[in-house]
């Protein structure tokens, strides 16, 4: 969701898209539980989560929380705040970083 996924693997994260992509790709299981720690599995893990279909489940679950977010925001008496809200969960899915 903005951060390339390297990024993350580097410091032995195992993000939504990684876990999407461990359906897919079983053997990342090993990686994972190691954190990436070995030469070649942060480059390994990436080509894995790009062949997958990761990124997009995680989007996807993304977007049914936020919409789940704004129709429980939008339940809140009208207000600047609850604008700011419905905002900020807007922005989430579309951030750069």
């Amino acid at each position: 969701m903005g951060k390339p996924t390297s990024a993350d693997l580097k410091l032995g994260l195992a993000t939504g898209p990684v876990l999407f992509a461990c359906q897919q790709f079983p053997e990342m299981n090993a990686m994972i539980m190691r954190r990436f720690s070995l030469p070649g599995d942060v480059d390994r893990a990436r080509q894995y989560v790009l062949q997958s279909d990761g990124v997009q489940q995680t989007t996807y679950l993304a977007q049914q929380y936020c919409h789940e977010a704004i129709r429980e925001i939008s339940k809140l008496r009208p207000s600047p705040e609850r604008d700011a809200l419905i905002q900020l969960s807007e922005i989430v899915l579309t951030r750069d970083k």
